[in-house]
């Protein structure tokens, strides 16, 4: 684990290097193409809504943003209170295998807490083995939920 690893919330100065981290993520996702007209858009979108969401990235020593994760609360019937749905977990590959994920989804799930969350889900994509038993190694649990979706442009 890196003892020098800052993990702190994003700003719009992070935008270009969260970016390049999001083009790195989305190569590898069969469902996501890179598109940093629309990645722009949508970051600035998250960090507009401070109240409800965050961005949290990891920095190195030197200050570089090394990795990233997104959370955005939604109201859960099914818990009575909020839940955050974890998206755009990224590291920069010469920093993976060292915890820095591991820290980025442990403060965006404080952060969540603090928001009254009681349950946190996500996106993996099936194919992406590696992704997969990172989160089982974490204790993420498989749901019976299958995700489905409609573009509506």
């Amino acid at each position: 684990m890196y003892a020098d690893i800052k993990i702190e919330n994003g700003s719009s100065a992070d935008i270009p290097a969260l970016v390049l981290l999001l083009d790195e993520l989305f190569s590898i996702e069969q469902d996501f193409q890179p598109n940093q007209e629309r990645q722009i858009a949508g970051l600035q979108l998250i960090l507009d809504s401070a109240k409800h969401a965050v961005i949290k990235v990891a920095r190195s020593i030197h200050g570089e943003v090394i990795g990233m994760v997104s959370g955005q609360l939604v109201i859960s019937t099914s818990e009575g209170s909020p839940s955050v749905w974890v998206e755009d977990m990224v590291v920069s590959q010469q920093y993976r295998a060292h915890g820095v994920g591991r820290m980025l989804l442990e403060a965006v799930l404080a952060w969540a807490k603090q928001q009254g969350a009681t349950r946190a889900q996500l996106l993996v994509d099936l194919d992406n083995v590696p992704a997969l038993g990172y989160y089982d190694h974490l204790g993420w649990q498989s749901s019976r939920m299958g995700m489905r979706r409609l573009l509506l442009v």
